[in-house]
């Protein structure tokens, strides 16, 4: 099993839970985040001061998925975060090695 992670632009979080949705995932997982990539953050203007941000508002999406679904997952999510622009995020797998439904007591990709 793999733990699918993505660091997506809020604005994006929809389109990033239909096209999973659409894609056959049935579970996912939202936090909002704060951070910055290349953008290094950025210059705002308050009350006529300018304030220097730091950190860019995110939302990370965690899915997990069958190892061999994987790179489905990951596809469905690049192409509906994508917007083209610096900040687009990043999306990266990890091995899940042990998994536990909790209601149940599934193991294993009966959990997923």
């Amino acid at each position: 099993m793999k733990l699918v992670t993505a660091i997506i632009q809020p604005a994006k979080v929809d389109d990033v839970k239909d096209a999973l949705s659409s894609a056959g995932f049935r579970g996912m997982t939202i936090t909002r985040v704060e951070g910055h990539g290349q953008q290094a953050g950025r210059s705002e203007f308050y009350r006529g001061s300018e304030v220097r941000v730091d950190f860019v508002s995110k939302v990370r999406v965690e899915v997990i998925v069958p190892d061999e679904e994987a790179d489905t997952a990951i596809d469905a999510l690049v192409a509906a975060a994508r917007t083209g622009n610096i900040g687009d995020g990043k999306v990266w797998a990890s091995d899940v090695s042990h998994l536990v439904r909790v209601r149940t007591g599934e193991r294993g990709p009966d959990a997923v």
